[in-house]
């Protein structure tokens, strides 16, 4: 499942355009609402995998002991999902979902407003808004539009994500309780609120009690078997066949239709495909890098004091959201000026797709360091090089691992951004898988965007096995709290 997850995340998003949009117009045919269903589940496919991969590195890292706790006091399934699973999952969860909305507006530019053989297809919204006013150069339309985007993500930042912030501390786990938590004027007038307090808590005592009563009967809570147990069942299920038949004949058809569609590529088109996967593979590992070399600091001095965390925060959370596509235009103007080129410009860009993803997942890492681990290097005096060494970085590892799989996967998916661009009626490119799906999606040439996506899959499965696989292994065994 993390090799599939890792493919769907760094497949682009025109990859999955033309068939998403194609089904969805089917689907709906002479009306609009088809292609705004298409965009959605577009936008979606761009939202959703680093919140899977956030849950999935918390489920690896909840302490054993805390397992066996819940075994013996026999918690079904949903009791441990929802009061050991969801807790431990809470504050990566919160931060991804900020990444995720911030991924969501760099991706509506290309969303809303897009070329699909000979169909221009266009959506009324900010994303549209902002990508005919990059094209035509009209800078004051686009510095309106930008504006607006500002505001709308300042708001949220104080309404939304700024009280789930302070809401989700409350989930980390720590023995003593820090002096110094991030505060939301918000949150506490929702926690003074009589009625919002008392109400919807009386209500879900009622609901839970008879479900909580009904599961305690069943077999799960009656008998308490070893945690090792749990790698045993669900062999030879049913259920489990009937997907796996399901899996492999829409697999086979898949494939059956995708060596008909790639008789159509020529070896000129082969060898382009090569030596651009080439290319954007060294793009992308490039601004990984680039990205890790800065944010974790910055992440963790962020993460490490909420007063800071209160004025940088919401000014990081804006400059993610702001679309880089609105200004990518006028930056590759610039850098074509002074003799850069489209080759700095990609990086550029692919920049500003990846080092979110990092940096809010070490914010969320270094948040989760329990307050008393702090205090105690303190107290032992630890030198700078051993604070970092023997608590900050293997405190942070899960998260910081979950952020570089998922920013892998947003420099893939900028890479249709960064390496073509449309410009003042110009066509800007340079070599590069993401270059030729966006050229290939323009002029109707699926075949081309197919080949692309698989040579996108293979690259992503080998890092899969050779690196993130191994490192999520070692985020496991070595780098979890234990008690």
């Amino acid at each position: 499942m993390i090799a599939v997850l890792d493919i769907l995340q760094s497949i682009p998003v025109l990859s999955f355009l033309p068939p998403v949009v194609l089904a969805m117009v089917a689907l709906v045919p002479g009306h609009q609402l088809g292609i705004e269903m298409g965009v959605i589940l577009l936008i979606f496919t761009g939202q959703v995998w680093n919140l899977a991969f956030s849950f999935y590195s918390s489920l690896k890292s909840i302490p054993r002991e805390m397992l066996e706790a819940s075994r013996i006091y026999r918690y079904s399934a949903w009791q441990r999902f929802w009061q050991l699973e969801m807790p431990n999952a809470a504050i990566g969860l919160v931060w991804n979902s900020i990444v995720s909305v911030a991924n969501g507006w760099f991706a509506l530019m290309a969303c809303e407003m897009f070329t699909m053989g000979t169909r221009n297809f266009q959506l009324p919204g900010l994303g549209s808004y902002l990508q005919t006013a990059a094209d035509s150069g009209d800078m004051r339309t686009l510095a309106a539009g930008l504006a607006v985007v500002i505001l709308i993500v300042v708001a949220t930042d104080q309404l939304c994500w700024r009280p789930l912030i302070a809401w989700s501390d409350k989930f980390k786990f720590e023995q003593v309780e820090s002096a110094d938590r991030v505060q939301s004027p918000v949150l506490e007038l929702l926690r003074r609120s009589s009625l919002l307090t008392g109400l919807p808590g009386r209500a879900w005592t009622r609901i839970e009690e008879p479900i909580y009563r009904r599961m305690s009967l069943t077999k799960d809570c009656r008998i308490v078997q070893p945690l090792d147990q749990d790698q045993l069942r669900g062999k030879g299920s049913a259920g489990l066949w009937f997907l796996a038949v399901a899996a492999i004949a829409i697999v086979g058809w898949g494939a059956v239709q995708a060596i008909l569609m790639l008789r159509t590529v020529t070896w000129p088109d082969l060898h382009l495909l090569l030596a651009g996967a080439g290319a954007t593979f060294l793009r992308v590992n490039s601004a990984l890098l680039i990205s890790a070399a800065w944010t974790i600091p910055v992440g963790v001095a962020i993460g490490f004091s909420p007063r800071l965390a209160r004025f940088v925060q919401p000014v990081a959370q804006v400059l993610a959201s702001i679309p880089a596509t609105a200004f990518y235009p006028i930056l590759l103007i610039g850098l074509v000026k002074i003799g850069g080129g489209l080759g700095i410009g990609s990086m550029a860009l692919m920049l500003l797709g990846t080092q979110w993803y990092i940096l809010f997942n070490v914010i969320a890492g270094a948040m989760s360091i329990p307050s008393d681990l702090r205090e105690v290097s303190s107290l032992f005096h630890f030198t700078h090089w051993q604070r970092w060494t023997r608590l900050i970085l293997p405190g942070i590892f899960p998260y910081l691992i979950t952020g570089m799989v998922t920013a892998s996967g947003g420099a893939w998916n900028a890479s249709v951004f960064a390496e073509y661009s449309h410009v003042q009626g110009h066509t800007l490119q340079t070599i590069g898988l993401g270059a030729q799906i966006d050229a290939a999606t323009d002029n109707g040439r699926f075949p081309i965007v197919l080949l692309a996506t698989i040579f996108i899959s293979l690259m992503v499965v080998t890092m899969n096995r050779l690196v993130w696989r191994r490192l999520y292994r070692l985020a496991e065994t070595r780098y979890k709290l234990e008690g």
